[in-house]
């Protein structure tokens, strides 16, 4: 929320000098980047209840653990929404708007439809996740996980802001959704739904994948 949400919010609309989608996809796989180097050894810094339910499919998360881990994360989203709301409301002026929610139809950054939200929600979902899997493996270069899954959320949201404002994640939809208002939190239930999806198949198409069973 603080990173990605937090420079579409605060940086990315203005004039002239606004960082735009570009930026703001930047901002998102930068967040994940660093957190993962600071909080990896720690938590394996899961940031979003749908890449734990796919690590969870794919045996790489114990589903005793889900609960407390999704619980915390959107604790965590909303948490970090407050302070970016009150930084943002600082400004004379300032009027909540989407507050970087997620949406489709009228919500949608360029009008896609629920249809095109939701295949590309979960198609995104099980890429981040098949990125995440794969760069975290075992046999795969040491050290380097959480450059290739930054990355890779920048590049999903290169892709998806246009279409859905970019979820992949039901703990930041969750946080914005509670601020921006009752359109968005009518919506909330495909960023839930979506993502889930996607990511449970991610987590089971590479399981299939790796047929050593070496994950």
């Amino acid at each position: 929320m603080l990173g990605g949400c937090g420079s579409a919010v605060l940086a990315a609309g203005i004039p002239q000098f606004g960082i735009g989608y570009a930026g703001v996809s930047l901002a998102f796989g930068l967040t994940v980047l660093t957190m993962a180097f600071a909080i990896g050894h720690i938590s394996g810094c899961h940031l979003n209840p749908a890449v734990s339910i796919g690590l969870c499919v794919a045996g790489r998360f114990p589903a005793k653990d889900l609960a407390p881990y999704i619980i915390a994360q959107v604790v965590g989203g909303l948490a970090g929404a407050g302070v970016l709301y009150v930084i943002a409301s600082g400004q004379p002026g300032f009027e909540i708007g989407g507050f970087a929610s997620n949406g489709y139809g009228a919500r949608s950054p360029h009008g896609y439809s629920l249809l095109s939200g939701f295949v590309t929600e979960v198609v995104m979902t099980l890429m981040f996740l098949v990125i995440i899997l794969g760069a975290t493996h075992k046999r795969a270069p040491q050290g380097f996980a959480p450059v290739a899954i930054g990355l890779g959320l920048t590049l999903i949201h290169l892709i998806s802001i246009p279409v859905t404002n970019t979820s992949v994640n039901p703990a930041r939809s969750t946080a914005a959704a509670v601020f921006a208002g009752s359109g968005a939190i009518s919506q909330l239930w495909m960023f839930w739904v979506a993502p889930i999806i996607g990511a449970a198949l991610g987590g089971a198409i590479f399981s299939a994948m790796d047929e050593k069973g070496q994950c």
